[in-house]
């Protein structure tokens, strides 16, 4: 007869029958219950890290990638608080992480001061700022309610991370309670009221000069089609935000792409008589440096409640990005075809391409433009905090793919972990960005990579430093201090690993990266460059 079943086979009995495939993390004392249930779980895999925080970047990549709710397992105490940066970028960027942390027996929590290890005075409000809501868990029969409950909160619009903590006894008892399959992952839908809906569509329909900035809401709410529906049938041009590059077609004749941070685009946004906002804060990085001062009526669509007219007085619909930009399509008169728009978004596009062919930047266009020619149609990239993600915020086309990066909250480490993570769900390859800088946070996860044998293609940038930090410090100081790195040999280290890796240059990065790409696995191309970046137009006049 085998081991009676205990907390632990509750937590994954109910995280399968909620849909869970995939999860991450790193086992800790206190969590070896659930990590022993984790072999009776067959339909389960586990993808362990190395650190936990990278761990959770895993976590949000996945999410991110497939839309799921993604577990991510970790003990009490630092396992737990080692989470805490990574799950400040999920937390801004929405995306749907279940954070099932242990916890100190029964008898410590409450802020008992037993001295248990691990203990915290309360682990959960270490939680408080970076998570949607929290659950503690104090007897087995509340696991699989209090873990779908965590689950729909995660998926809920706006998605976010969510805490579950479960004590070690409780963990390790066994119960009583029956196998677990009767659990609902689906959340409720964040409807629009039909009243703004309505009032959204009659401003749409007597506006002029209608336009259109989407935001990263429209692309986790799977809404682009309904999107480009709307669109057309407006004739209004739209913009994206870094955090939305994949919500509207690149090529599209409405389309301005996301050049956010220039003038020319930001002064046309302004000049609509009503400008659409869906699925955006218009926080720092979307307003071009809160530069951004609309003329006309703001009509703002957002799930997250605390963000409607946070920035701009509008049209506040509190609503899912998807059903309301449905609804508007379905609502709003269409137009005939009016090649002037087009002409107009042409022009912001070529006024933008002017200003960058009067810089010197014809290396860093071309290094980009490598990049995007080896990286196959469809396939997702992951970029960390450096030089060349900040190019890809605004130039990079996504063709299909969807493009990541740690901009919710700016924190260094997260493209090579975030990728690994999307690689688990196995949809072919996909391509991580560093500089040497935050390469050097995730430098351990290439034993994950090895381990679980990961479809990943990690390109490092090797500027000696933090390059962007460096810019910053020159132009605002005359020199740069405490910017300039040691780092190791990025191939030979990669060697170490069992990973295969190569040393390019400019002139051979796309071939290089392309056959990188194309071997299935892990693999690392580190490009020895010092970048330079456009100039900012928030500064001017």
């Amino acid at each position: 007869m085998g081991a009676p079943r205990n907390g632990g086979d509750l937590v994954t009995e109910t995280l399968t029958a909620l849909g869970a495939r995939v999860a991450f993390g790193i086992p800790g004392q206190h969590a070896l219950g659930l990590f022993d249930a984790l072999r009776r779980a067959p339909g389960l895999r586990f993808v362990s890290s190395r650190v936990e925080n990278n761990a959770a970047f895993a976590a949000d990549g996945h999410a991110r990638l497939t839309g799921e709710v993604t577990p991510l397992l970790v003990s009490t105490g630092p396992g737990a608080l080692l989470t805490l940066a990574s799950l400040q970028e999920s937390r801004a960027s929405s995306a749907p992480v279940l954070v099932i942390s242990s916890q100190v027996p029964r008898a410590g929590l409450g802020g008992g001061r037993h001295g248990y290890l691990h203990e915290l005075p309360e682990q959960s409000a270490s939680f408080a700022n970076v998570t949607k809501t929290a659950f503690t868990v104090r007897h087995a029969s509340q696991i699989p309610s209090a873990l779908a409950g965590a689950w729909r909160a995660a998926a809920s619009a706006p998605a976010g991370p969510v805490l579950v903590e479960i004590p070690q006894d409780v963990l390790l008892e066994p119960t009583v309670v029956p196998p677990v399959e009767d659990v609902d992952p689906a959340p409720a839908p964040l409807t629009p009221r039909a009243e703004l809906v309505a009032e959204a569509a009659r401003l749409l329909d007597g506006a002029r000069r209608p336009r259109i900035l989407a935001g990263g809401g429209v692309s986790r709410s799977g809404g682009r089609d309904a999107l480009v529906a709307l669109a057309e049938a407006l004739r209004a041009p739209v913009a994206t935000t870094f955090g939305g590059k994949d919500a509207f077609p690149w090529d599209h004749p409405l389309s301005l792409q996301s050049w956010i941070e220039d003038r020319h685009t930001t002064d046309y946004l302004e000049g609509a008589d009503v400008l659409l906002v869906v699925g955006s804060g218009l926080g720092e990085l979307s307003s071009n440096y809160h530069t951004f001062a609309p003329r006309g009526r703001v009509v703002q669509v957002e799930a997250d409640l605390g963000k409607l007219e946070s920035n701009h007085p509008a049209l506040g619909v509190h609503g899912d990005a998807a059903s309301t930009l449905a609804g508007l399509a379905e609502a709003v008169a269409r137009r005939p075809a009016d090649p002037a728009v087009e002409g107009e978004v042409a022009s912001v596009k070529a006024a933008v391409a002017a200003r960058l062919d009067a810089q010197d930047l014809a290396a860093e266009r071309a290094v980009l433009a490598a990049v995007r020619d080896a990286l196959p149609d469809g396939a997702p990239s992951f970029w960390d905090m450096t030089m060349l993600a900040y190019w890809a915020w605004s130039a990079w086309d996504p063709r299909g793919g969807g493009a990541h990066s740690a901009q919710g909250s700016g924190g260094l480490g997260y493209g090579f972990p975030a990728a690994l993570g999307a690689a688990a769900a196995g949809r072919g390859p996909v391509l991580a960005v560093s500089g040497d800088g935050g390469a050097m946070y995730s430098v351990a996860e290439l034993a994950t990579a090895r381990q679980h044998d990961l479809d990943v293609t990690w390109l490092v940038v090797d500027d000696g430093g933090y390059g962007i930090l460096r810019e910053y410090m020159e132009s605002s100081f005359g020199e740069a201090t405490h910017t300039e790195l040691a780092r190791p040999d990025f191939v030979a280290l990669a060697g170490a690993f069992g990973v295969p890796a190569t040393r390019t240059s400019p002139e051979r990065l796309r071939e290089d990266l392309s056959a990188a790409l194309s071997r299935p696995g892990p693999n690392v191309v580190v490009l020895p460059m010092v970048l330079g970046l456009f100039a900012p137009t928030h500064l001017d006049g």
